[in-house]
């Protein structure tokens, strides 16, 4: 199993990543960022990939997390081409997934958008089959496709095996839904895991109720209240094989504080697998 975490492209993050010993790296291909699908040229994928070679890493995933289901019609149309080319950018640089959001039209989850899911998709899906690219959509509050009944939706709409899951097990935990029974039933849709933990803040929690706010926090990996020696054990078990990418959005330890969370994240993890 490969070890990584999400960032965008740069050289500096590829030797830090080296040097703390990860073996890949998720990374934003959204507009304006290294990889943008509207800009990236062949020579320049070609460069990316000799970079990331000379060090030891692979790309498990690139990205791009908007809301292809707008509600605005120019907004979704440009964004499902952008969508298009960035199957193009996968391609270029030799990448099987792509990761990304299904889209929540006006705040919904798929199953209360299912023709437009389909819509919107089919010729994407389509294109990314073509190039042998599988698409992972992330199971984000924001981003469409949080819950179970999301997942079924998307699945009955466009059938296949080309779209199946980004698995975050952080969201899924404060919503109180099941992240290892939701691990053994979708299983084989699993494409690709952002490494996040959830941290539950109990003395706010028993003042606040679930309905109230700050009762709890995204971590790195091992500093809240996710098992994940048992969830690799899971991941294990239904046959998933690729890459823990650590999504970092823990508020203790960012800005200057970065990297260290990395390093920890990394040391927690790497215990229950093998690099």
């Amino acid at each position: 199993m490969k070890l990584g975490f999400l960032t965008n492209y740069s050289e500096d993050e590829v030797k830090f990543a080296a040097e703390v010993g990860f073996t890949s790296l998720s990374l934003a291909a959204g507009p304006g960022s290294a990889l943008d699908a509207q800009k990236l040229t062949p020579k320049e994928a070609e460069q990316i990939h000799k970079t990331m070679e000379a060090h030891g890493l692979v790309i498990s995933a690139i990205g791009h997390y908007s809301n292809p289901l707008h509600p605005d019609k120019a907004k979704r149309k440009e964004e499902s081409e952008y969508l298009l080319k960035a199957m193009d950018v996968c391609k270029m640089l030799g990448v099987g997934v792509f990761t990304c959001f299904p889209g929540g039209g006006e705040g919904v989850g798929v199953e209360k958008n299912v023709a437009l899911f389909k819509e919107v998709w089919l010729p994407i899906v389509e294109k990314a089959s073509k190039n042998g690219v599988k698409i992972a959509f992330e199971n984000c509050p924001g981003g469409g496709g949080v819950r179970p009944v999301d997942w079924d939706a998307m699945f009955d709409a466009i059938p296949g095996e080309t779209i199946g899951l980004e698995f975050d097990p952080s969201h899924l935990f404060w919503q109180g839904i099941d992240y290892i029974k939701a691990v053994r039933d979708y299983g084989d849709r699993i494409y690709h895991i952002h490494a996040k933990d959830t941290e539950i803040i109990d003395d706010v929690l028993a003042r606040e109720g679930i309905l109230g706010h700050g009762w709890w926090r995204f971590r790195i990996p091992g500093w809240g209240d996710i098992d994940w020696q048992e969830f690799i054990s899971t991941l294990i078990d239904v046959g998933y094989d690729w890459a823990l990418s650590i999504e970092h959005e823990d508020p203790v330890f960012h800005g200057e504080r970065r990297q260290e969370g990395l390093i920890l994240g990394f040391k927690h993890l790497s215990q229950f697998i093998c690099l």
